[in-house]
């Protein structure tokens, strides 16, 4: 185990896990103790989320030779995070990702780990998907009808119905440094 620790941040579709993480990252950029990792995905990137894409033949050759923290599919895509996240966790920083609940025990068996859970009714949660304008109807049920999994511990849950700035304040909190503007 190392001094650092991976914030792992999960929780259904469209409960706003990357708006929340935008919020922290935008208001704790002057913490040089906190990195706001991006992952690695196969798909171009929107205005919620800047990841590092690369395509799927490049992402399939990076994971064959141990290119990355660690992968997963979800959606139709392939994701991953950054090797080089490691050497931030082993220098004491927390590092803050948005990953698959299936990664956890995985995650958890090499680092320490903090997992939050970040949450929202389902009508809103609806109205988020669709207001992405990224899936058809079918593929907007679909990401309704997943349930993440619940077999994992979850350190903190932050529901996020309210102001973004509540749940992203209560975020920061986790971190150890609110934002009180």
């Amino acid at each position: 185990m190392t001094a650092g620790r991976l914030v792992l941040v999960v929780g259904p579709s469209g409960a706003g896990k990357d708006s929340v993480i935008g919020y922290a990252r935008q208001h704790m950029a002057s913490q040089q103790n906190v990195v706001f990792a991006r992952r690695i995905v196969t798909r171009p990137a929107d205005a919620t989320e800047t990841p590092d894409t690369m395509d799927l033949a490049q992402f399939e050759h990076e994971e064959s030779e141990g290119g990355f923290l660690t992968s997963w599919r979800a959606h139709d895509l392939a994701y991953a995070l950054p090797i080089s996240l490691a050497g931030d966790v082993e220098a004491g920083k927390q590092v803050v990702v948005n990953v698959s609940c299936r990664v956890i025990p995985e995650l958890r068996a090499r680092f320490r780990c903090f997992v939050v859970v970040i949450d929202a009714d389902e009508t809103l949660r609806r109205s988020r998907i669709a207001s992405r304008g990224r899936e058809t109807a079918a593929a907007l049920e679909a990401r309704l009808r997943r349930r993440i999994p619940t077999d994992f511990h979850a350190d903190a849950i932050i529901r996020n119905e309210g102001s973004l700035t509540q749940a992203g304040e209560a975020l920061m909190t986790l971190l150890g440094t609110p934002h009180h503007d």
